[in-house]
């Protein structure tokens, strides 16, 4: 599954007011995502645990790792590092990482709980906090997206691309929970863990490559 609404990183380059401009906006937009994260990490992880749910837990564990990825692009625009492309290809990798830390643990547990045939119990909780990320998340990513596209910033297209991921799973861990609760389709919580699992490693090759993004500064403007 891709993140839908993908920006092409403009060509013409940004003066620098505008580009400060941005990097604040950046900065804003990614602590308003870092707080959104770590409610909905504690209630994911907290749903999960107590109705057994891997998918629930996993969409924890994701919402952790993107509100670190919110704290990675706080430090890079901010201070002297808002013009820095050294700064840029750090924050870059390492929000790449993030989404490689969540695939291993996820798909091992949701093929433990698909062979053991394990039943997750109904989560409500779980399922009104998939309509909240249904709702919430990608707005907060297409703006940063639209960000990313002026400031020619893989690592904020990155970050974007988690919100938009976050959305995504969100419907499809909706799904899970909904049969699991109305059809008793247990099977669906860990297929959807698996999903999870999956299109973590997809996004996080395509953010450690940069795909889509410029490698130059955007204030000398950038080429794709």
């Amino acid at each position: 599954m891709s993140a839908p609404f993908e920006l092409r990183i403009a060509s013409a380059p940004v003066a620098p007011e505008r580009h400060a401009a941005l990097a604040r906006r950046a900065r804003l937009l990614s602590w308003l995502s870092l707080g959104a994260m770590s409610v909905e990490g504690f209630v994911a992880i907290l749903s999960g645990v107590l109705a057994g749910s891997i998918a629930l837990v996993g969409f924890g564990l994701d919402s952790a790792i993107e509100g670190f990825a919110s704290v990675i692009i706080i430090w890079r625009f901010t201070g002297s590092r808002i013009h820095s492309q050294t700064a840029e290809e750090r924050a870059r990798k390492l929000v790449a990482i993030q989404f490689f830390l969540l695939a291993p643990y996820v798909a091992v547990e949701s093929v433990r709980a698909l062979v053991g045939g394990e039943h997750a119990d109904a989560s409500v909780p779980g399922m009104a906090l998939a309509v909240w990320s249904l709702v919430t998340m990608p707005l907060l990513g297409i703006a940063k997206q639209r960000i990313a596209a002026e400031l020619g910033s893989a690592a904020t297209k990155g970050e974007g691309r988690q919100n938009l991921l976050c959305a995504s799973l969100a419907g499809a861990l909706l799904i899970g929970l909904l049969g699991n609760a109305i059809a008793g389709a247990w099977w669906l919580d860990p297929a959807v863990g698996l999903l999870i699992a999956v299109v973590a490693v997809k996004e996080g090759a395509e953010t450690w490559r940069g795909d889509g993004c410029c490698a130059g500064s955007p204030l000398d403007g950038c080429c794709d």
